[in-house]
């Protein structure tokens, strides 16, 4: 079996630009390879080298060779299409924007399971609590604790009147403290 790939030198330089560039993982180690095939190295040396298999290096080096530098991007599969359609994810941003309370629940803050549920009856497509966070997630939206206050419940004229007094009282103590030299 033959040695590596001969590069000129301004595919070297393309390939190290590139490989000082990245901040992919998999197009550095490609590069790498690329370079190592250059430098007369065998494909068992160059997988040794950089802990992947002789079949890796083969499988680079031929895409290398068919598709030059921009072959040397790792391809993302493109799997399957996600359940969550747009219609699903606007009705999941109009669900989390209105209080359970206007929809005729008898609670006030939304959990994952609630607005599963909640968006299964109204959508017709059923996810998990932990997918519906996971789409919460790719949305932007999370899940907050809500802030309990007595705020409404108290009276708020009395409540300012003794703050103020609370105020007044630790200005007069940090008066008659004294202070060290």
């Amino acid at each position: 079996m033959g040695y590596g790939i001969k590069l000129t030198d301004t595919e070297r330089n393309a390939l190290d630009g590139l490989r000082l560039t990245t901040s992919s993982a998999d197009v550095f180690r490609n590069c790498l390879i690329i370079l190592m095939s250059d430098s007369k190295d065998t494909i068992a040396s160059i997988a040794a080298r950089l802990g992947c298999s002789p079949e890796t290096v083969k499988r680079i080096r031929n895409l290398y060779r068919m598709g030059g530098i921009n072959a040397l991007h790792p391809i993302k599969p493109p799997g399957r299409p996600s359940r969550a359609t747009p219609a699903f994810r606007k009705a999941l941003h109009k669900a989390v924007r209105t209080s359970p309370l206007k929809l005729g629940y008898g609670f006030s803050t939304w959990t994952a399971g609630r607005l599963a549920e909640y968006l299964a009856r109204t959508t017709g497509v059923r996810f998990s609590d932990d997918q519906i966070r996971r789409i919460l997630h790719q949305e932007g939206l999370s899940f907050q604790r809500p802030k309990h206050t007595m705020k409404g419940k108290r009276d708020e004229a009395l409540y300012e009147k003794a703050r103020r007094q609370l105020d007044r009282l630790k200005k007069g103590r940090r008066s008659l403290v004294p202070q060290k030299s």
